[in-house]
């Protein structure tokens, strides 16, 4: 049986930690691709060298090359500038569209058929340019966010509740930043609502954090920003998708009406399968919800419109 191809466009280190949590699940063939070609090729050698420990078995290829990702069945877009303290996904705006415009240019050209998942920053107006350079359709485009950020909240309900991870069930909606919708209305610690466990007040707290999950690691690293989260995340969107699991996961997904928003990646709850996104989970919002998922969209939007001018 052929192995799927996965290639991750920049080796920085979310692409290479994402590299590292593919090649330990054995999901694919990997081609990491940077425009340093010496730190791809390095970065590939040293992970394809951890397989006689590790107990993984599969191609790990490093290049500067696009064509050596021809046929790829997903492509992880990682490409950009970070964000530095002090630096709004907003002022990454210009930058890293133009970047990740070039980048899916040439992916699209040798890979066709594959399903691009964006992590680059602003996350769903960089997600809305792969769509609009690649061509692809919705189903075939996909933002990393709400994986990432309704982990950092159910991290915190977890550290708070005093219970484990494992048993924490929630999700965020709404954009990548400030103005994301955590609907802690439908947080469960195993199936009991999470009002069950902590003070509204206490859930409030940990909202706020969530919302602000992304600068507080930047603030604390000084010089860079998180990837050990993004990464894994970004993986398991795409082990939901190589493997055909039908996960029901929240990505920044191109809607088409739903929840009253057109034209916007926008995180929302969706099926992940072999062919993408196979569908969008409606799910009942309050007036207070709905008005916090169309202030987050509105945001969005504005990005779109500075792309746009």
């Amino acid at each position: 049986m052929k192995r799927p191809k996965i290639s991750i466009i920049g080796a920085g280190n979310v692409g290479a930690t994402a590299a590292h949590w593919i090649a330990t699940k054995e999901l694919g063939d990997v081609v990491l691709v940077d425009l340093n070609e010496g730190t791809a090729k390095g970065k590939a050698l040293d992970l394809l060298e951890c397989g006689p420990v590790e107990r993984f078995d599969l191609r790990i290829t490093g290049t500067g090359d696009y064509t050596d990702t021809a046929n790829s069945d997903v492509v992880v877009i990682t490409a950009g500038i970070p964000r530095k303290p002090g630096m709004s996904r907003d002022d990454l705006l210009k930058t890293n569209a133009k970047i990740v415009g070039e980048v899916t240019e040439k992916v699209a050209k040798h890979s066709p058929n594959s399903i691009l998942i964006v992590v680059s920053n602003p996350l769903d107006a960089m997600a809305y340019v792969a769509k609009k350079v690649s061509g692809f359709p919705r189903e075939r485009v996909i933002g990393m966010a709400g994986v990432l950020d309704s982990a950092r909240f159910r991290t915190f309900v977890a550290e708070a509740a005093g219970v484990s991870v494992e048993d924490v069930h929630g999700f965020v909606y709404g954009g990548h930043g400030d103005t994301m919708v955590p609907l802690a209305r439908y947080c469960s610690i195993s199936g009991v609502p999470l009002e069950k466990f902590l003070p509204k007040e206490k859930i409030d707290q940990i909202v706020d954090r969530a919302r602000n999950g992304g600068a507080e690691i930047v603030n604390l690293l000084k010089t860079g920003s998180a990837f050990y989260a993004p990464a894994s995340s970004s993986v398991d969107m795409v082990e939901a998708i190589v493997k055909d699991k039908k996960r029901i996961l929240p990505c920044a997904v191109h809607l088409q009406g739903e929840y009253g928003i057109k034209n916007l990646f926008v995180g929302v709850l969706a099926q992940l399968g072999s062919k993408g996104v196979e569908k969008v989970i409606n799910i009942d919002l309050n007036s207070e919800e709905t008005a916090m998922l169309k202030k987050s969209a509105d945001a969005v939007q504005s990005l779109v419109d500075v792309l746009e001018a």
